[in-house]
């Protein structure tokens, strides 16, 4: 009986790390997931273990500043940083949500496109619809159950392809572990590891996490916190498996084929003849939900983000809450309205979120380190060096991929 009880406590505190594995599995990773798998085969499966893992730390500090201050990383920031730079991580962070939903707006409606053939602006606007729809219409435990039932059908989607394309497991497994790493190889790799911490992720954990019940003082939440662990792990862990899934499929089906993809849609068109056209459905499938998915958890984050900047309440019942759900998707359907290169929409998405990372990373690390916010919850040294590693590592990258994008320099 009491196994029972601790199981039924810790699948209680299950979800808000699901909402955030959807963000580490958008449209914007399948297209570096596929790129790597088709030009290095299973030889870059190790940068998703080492991208998990540093997730895994980032995330954990964002949820446990929530649960330690109440509050979200927006709010915390708004109280606790001066005036000018907290109006100038705002308007970052909201341009970073406008192009994060490029992406998954754009996989959404690629995704309508490959299963149903209709038009990118028609995909997109199914997808808008949708995504405003569940978060308006249903309360939050209903929506976060609705996002882990999406989960399970991308999962069940790519292990259904797994099956079916046969991969070399013996070559696979090992990739995961095992760094190889080339000339030709490390920018795409920097680039995998690079885009997987994302600004919204970070402030939409820090906020979902209030959905729990984590105790009147310290000492009951401590002895909570190990419940959001075991959550962040463990959904994290189910990113990676998923991710890994795309490598492998792209692996096995493009690159022992002698064929590199840099395209969600060629992707699509290259696997139905090679692997079938149930492969192609699974793809197209997983796509979809993957990209209302994502698009739902950008928008979550994004009215945390404003409501949370401008210190009003997150309440579904305001004008605010209504405009700010879909508000950010109104720039993202223009640009795909406009019908502009998908492949280059998707880079540019990228290059914004490489951009405004650091000022998300930094004020995180500040915080989690400051006394009077944290108080015995205040990240240890251990913590804070890893954290601060993590965050010179992923500013270096994004600064180097800058820097490929636009001198050419990869």
């Amino acid at each position: 009986m009491r196994e029972k009880g601790n199981l039924k406590k810790i699948l209680s505190f299950l979800g808000p790390g699901f909402l955030v594995t959807v963000g580490f599995i958008d449209p914007g990773n399948w297209a570096t997931n596929i790129e790597g798998g088709s030009r290095f085969g299973y030889a870059l499966l190790w940068v998703v273990t080492l991208s998990t893992f540093m997730l895994m730390v980032i995330q954990h500090a964002a949820a446990k500043l929530g649960i330690a201050t109440g509050k979200s990383l927006a709010v915390n920031i708004r109280e606790h940083l001066p005036k000018p730079l907290t109006y100038f991580i705002g308007i970052t962070v909201v341009a970073a949500c406008v192009a994060t939903d490029v992406a998954e707006l754009l996989g959404g409606a690629i995704g309508f496109q490959l299963l149903f053939h209709f038009p990118l602006w028609l995909g997109a606007l199914i997808t808008v619809f949708l995504e405003v729809f569940l978060i308006i219409g249903q309360r939050y435990h209903k929506l976060e159950r609705t996002i882990i039932g999406f989960l399970g059908i991308i999962a069940l989607c790519y292990v259904a392809e797994l099956v079916i394309v046969h991969p070399d497991w013996g070559q696979a497994l090992p990739s995961f572990f095992i760094p190889r790493l080339n000339t030709s190889s490390i920018y795409i790799a920097m680039g995998m590891l690079g885009a997987v911490v994302m600004p919204h992720n970070i402030f939409l954990h820090s906020n979902v996490i209030h959905s729990r019940q984590w105790g009147i003082d310290d000492n009951e939440k401590k002895s909570l916190l190990r419940y959001e662990r075991f959550d962040t792990i463990s959904s994290l862990l189910l990113g990676l498996l998923i991710n890994g899934a795309m490598i492998i499929v792209a692996a096995r089906v493009f690159h022992g084929n002698g064929m590199a993809i840099t395209s969600i849609t060629d992707a699509s068109k290259t696997l139905v003849p090679l692997a079938g056209p149930v492969a192609g459905l699974l793809f197209a499938v997983a796509l979809i939900f993957s990209g209302i998915g994502s698009s739902i958890t950008s928008s979550m984050a994004e009215v945390n983000v404003i409501t949370g900047f401008l210190g009003k309440p997150e309440d579904p019942r305001t004008l605010l809450y209504r405009v700010a759900t879909f508000i950010t998707a109104i720039p993202s359907f223009v640009i795909i309205l406009m019908g502009l290169d998908t492949y280059k929409i998707l880079i540019f998405s990228q290059v914004i979120l490489s951009i405004q990372l650091p000022f998300t990373l930094i004020p995180l690390l500040y915080l989690c380190r400051k006394k009077p916010v944290m108080g015995t919850f205040r990240s240890s040294s251990l913590e804070f060096l890893a954290m601060l590693l993590i965050t010179v590592v992923v500013t270096l990258l994004n600064v180097y991929l800058l820097y490929s994008t636009f001198a050419g320099g990869a």
